[in-house]
């Protein structure tokens, strides 16, 4: 995921091929509408998309910014999320994204599981997401609620201190709410498990 300076080569290929859509705004700040590309590893394997319909790209800090993104995060040529925000960052040398704003990350799997967050950071040189404020998972199973989480590349979400988590019943109606210190949230498995900080106290649940 290092290579992701190609983003810069493919704006700059973008702004230059695409006039209809570049404004011009001064010599620093290029808008772009309609942006819609691809991410590739030097190997040629897609990494993620963006789109936006409304960006602009900053040539002095290197940053791109997008309003309304929607992005996809693929594994080899399926897509594993699919995220989007109110506005997003590109900055770092292309190496941080950060979403804001109204963060929603879904997963294809039949459970229709969603992630709710304030911000959503990745380094992209990591296999990790990080999630801030009011974080919400939800499926047909589980409620699950606390202030930061980390997804990461094994599927599991880690939720930290507090944590409070609404088991649903068969009628998708809440049946009962505990609350935790921390919580994992396993995608391959549909379990959760709780821990606490002395390990002394740990369960799980299946579903």
């Amino acid at each position: 995921m290092s290579n992701i300076y190609r983003l810069i080569i493919f704006v700059q290929l973008f702004m230059f091929g695409c006039a209809p859509n570049v404004i011009d705004e001064n010599k620093v700040i290029q808008k772009i509408n309609s942006l819609d590309m691809n991410i590739f590893s030097k190997k040629g394997v897609k990494l993620y998309s963006i789109a936006s319909p409304n960006s602009s790209y900053d040539k002095i800090e290197l940053k791109l910014k997008l309003k309304k993104p929607t992005i996809n995060i693929f594994n080899g040529e399926v897509t594993k999320y699919i995220i989007s925000s109110e506005e997003s960052i590109l900055s770092d040398n292309n190496k941080i994204l950060k979403l804001i704003g109204n963060v929603k990350l879904k997963t294809l799997r039949k459970d229709e599981d969603t992630l709710y967050a304030d911000n959503f950071v990745w380094n992209i040189d990591e296999t990790n997401y990080l999630l801030e404020g009011n974080i919400k998972f939800e499926n047909q199973n589980i409620i699950l609620n606390s202030g930061k989480a980390i997804l990461g590349s094994d599927n599991i979400i880690e939720f930290f201190n507090p944590v409070k988590y609404i088991i649903k019943d068969a009628n998708n109606n809440n049946k009962y709410e505990i609350n935790s210190e921390n919580a994992f949230y396993n995608l391959n498995t549909d379990s959760v498990s709780f821990e606490a900080k002395d390990k002394r106290v740990k369960s799980i649940i299946y579903f």
